[in-house]
């Protein structure tokens, strides 16, 4: 099996992914709904403590720059973030040079 690649980088070694905020976070498992939907299946739910939390398990299937699930539509928490696009795209560009 092949490496997935991104732009010609192992999609391994860019820093992308969502980051839940569990202070922040409702439980209503809009997240994993809507990445289920779309086939991607970064999320899982998990029981902590009686409570079943989205929890991110597949964080490099998320698609680079996607920014989905953050939306208020998915998200009304708030509770998804990623990281930098300006720093994502930079070591993207980085790791660009270093496979060339």
């Amino acid at each position: 099996m092949s490496e997935e690649l991104y732009e010609g980088v192992p999609r391994n070694k860019i820093p992308w992914y969502p980051t839940i905020d569990y202070g922040k976070c409702v439980s209503c498992g809009s997240c994993v709904d809507y990445c289920t939907a779309g086939g991607f299946g970064v999320y899982t739910f998990e029981d902590r403590d009686g409570k079943k939390l989205p929890v991110v398990k597949n964080p490099y299937n998320c698609i680079v720059f996607c920014r989905g699930c953050e939306d208020k539509d998915v998200c009304p928490a708030g509770a998804i973030t990623h990281q930098s696009e300006e720093e994502t795209q930079k070591t993207i560009e980085k790791l660009q040079k270093a496979e060339a």
